[in-house]
């Protein structure tokens, strides 16, 4: 049975990849900052993901005009410190401010071939330090045409809350990695299918009260024409953005969505 929407403001992420150097950064913040007035913000939390590259970039432009969106960072080494060339740990990334980090993106299990129990001591390294992980689960076309779809992601949640006491702080974001670029297209039924699997996961492991309150956001080809029907279920409580958080207009039309109203 889907919870209802008390307490859980909708969260826009928008995942930036790997676009934008540094001073194409701070032109989209100023971008996103003018085309969203501030009354938005009251309705909608937005957080916007650079490379590590523009990270402090972004974090002073943020912090310097007191803007009300928030930033992250696309990843982080479950290590702290060490021989670990090319990693960028959380103790960093708390240093520059960093309010969430994806863990578990479909790219990085994909491409970087990264497991459940590495993903699981991602996820605790970030709530050691304080960041909030947005945490990434979905299937592929395979495992979603042969309807295991719930089973599988609720076992990637499972497997990735493993010894995580904090999944209070936890933002789960679902991934239709079947929808995702392949021009086959994801409901908003079909978000809320699985993100409700997802809280009932969360119930099972952390109780009603956790599940009741943790955000769920939904992550396949997320745009502002498609954002109201998908946010308007009961358990999505928000959207992971790929490419149309590159749009600056595209992107605050679909936080202002996600609020409750269009821009005028």
């Amino acid at each position: 049975m889907a919870a209802p929407r008390v307490g859980r403001k909708p969260l826009i992420a928008g995942n930036w990849k790997m676009n934008l150097n540094h001073l194409e950064a701070l032109a989209m913040v100023q971008k996103v900052a003018f085309a969203l007035p501030d009354k938005y913000y009251d309705k909608v939390d937005v957080a916007v993901l650079p490379p590590f590259t523009d990270i402090r970039s972004v974090q002073t432009l943020i912090d310097g005009d007191k803007l009300r969106m928030v930033h992250g960072a696309q990843d982080l080494s479950p290590h702290d410190s060490g021989a670990y060339t090319g990693d960028v740990s959380g103790v960093m990334l708390a240093k520059l401010g960093c309010r969430y980090v994806v863990v578990g993106h479909s790219e990085r299990r994909a491409i970087h071939g990264e497991d459940d129990a590495l993903v699981n001591e991602k996820v605790r390294a970030a709530v050691k330090h304080g960041i909030v992980p947005i945490l990434c689960v979905g299937e592929g076309l395979d495992v979603r045409e042969a309807g295991e779809h719930v089973a599988h992601t609720t076992r990637q949640l499972t497997a990735a809350l493993k010894g995580v006491d904090a999944a209070a702080t936890v933002v789960i974001a679902y991934e239709p990695v079947w929808a995702i670029g392949t021009g086959r297209v994801a409901s908003a039924a079909d978000a809320q299918e699985v993100c409700e699997a997802l809280r009932e996961t969360v119930a099972a492991l952390h109780g009603a009260e956790v599940a009741a309150g943790v955000r769920v956001l939904y992550g396949g080809s997320v745009k502002a024409k498609n954002v109201g029907e998908i946010v308007a279920e009961a358990d999505v409580d928000g959207a992971l953005v790929g490419g149309a958080s590159l749009d600056a207009d595209e992107f605050a039309q679909l936080c202002a969505i996600a609020a409750g109203g269009p821009l005028p």
